[in-house]
């Protein structure tokens, strides 16, 4: 079980941004497992915070941020030579300022050592049931999750931009097809199959999903069997050919050339790539 309490530099009453009191612990007096530092729109270090974040790095088994807290284990050095997250948008701003870490703003969060970040509020939330998934397993991590009526839980290696989103539609019926193309990646998903859920003729499909979205629906479903079997890659050990059948690429061929010409970079780059983050 876990002890939770909330600190700050001089203890008690913290006001957030939002206005909330919050009542607080020194933590000049404390020691740590798992320190999680949070920040707002402005995260701002203090040397008695540095401090903190230094000797924690020193003794506790975890230290880890939620969005922007990022900047503030960066400012504490506790980034230098790690892979690490934060909100995409602010990204850029992170490598820039902190060129020792390794950024990378497409994961929802990064476990690297004892070093975990997360990009933002939500996905601080998935970053703390991956803590409960490795402390004490993956049952009660799903039971903490359907407690907390989360769907369920992502893997940190899956992207902060979902093709859904980017696809991005307020036409039913056209969600209604793209959910469907979800749901069945591993099927052939011809123009027929995506009309027929979404109840319209081929032609009048065809039509409104290119006015819909701005792209065609071949392109949208190959985006959604790249953005699968990326997840995949990264979060399993399944072998590759069963990635790109489950995915429905068919051969390992066909998806090695559709990885290369959408990312420029062969399936078995992102398995390398992803490290210890394929066990969580």
């Amino acid at each position: 079980m876990y002890d939770v309490r909330a600190f700050s530099e001089d203890g008690g009453l913290v006001t957030s941004s939002a206005g909330m009191q919050v009542m607080t612990e020194p933590f000049d007096q404390a020691a740590f497992d798992t320190l999680i530092v949070a920040a707002g729109l402005d995260p701002t270090s203090s040397p008695g915070l540095v401090r903190l974040l230094r000797a924690a790095a020193r003794n506790a088994r975890r230290v880890s941020s939620i969005c922007l807290g990022s900047f503030v284990l960066g400012d504490a050095g506790l980034l230098n030579g790690r892979r690490a997250t934060t909100h995409w948008r602010y990204a850029q701003e992170m490598q820039a300022r902190f060129p020792g870490c390794n950024v990378d703003a497409d994961k929802i969060f990064i476990a690297d050592g004892q070093i975990w970040t997360s990009a933002g509020m939500s996905a601080g939330t998935d970053m703390v049931v991956g803590m409960i998934e490795r402390d004490l397993g993956a049952e009660r991590a799903r039971s903490v999750a359907k407690g907390m009526v989360m769907y369920h839980s992502r893997p940190g290696g899956q992207s902060q931009h979902s093709v859904l989103l980017e696809v991005g539609t307020s036409e039913d019926r056209i969600q209604k097809a793209l959910n469907y193309a979800r749901q069945n990646l591993r099927e052939s998903l011809t123009i027929e199959d995506l009309a027929r859920a979404a109840c319209l003729s081929p032609r009048q499909f065809t039509r409104l999903f290119r006015s819909a979205t701005g792209t065609t629906p071949a392109k949208a479903v190959e985006a959604l069997r790249l953005e699968s079997a990326k997840l995949m890659l990264e979060q399993t050990r399944l072998p590759i050919e069963v990635v790109a059948r489950e995915t429905g690429f068919a051969t390992r061929e066909r998806m090695r050339q559709a990885f290369v010409r959408v990312h420029g970079e062969a399936p078995r780059t992102f398995r390398k790539e992803a490290g210890p983050l394929a066990m969580l």
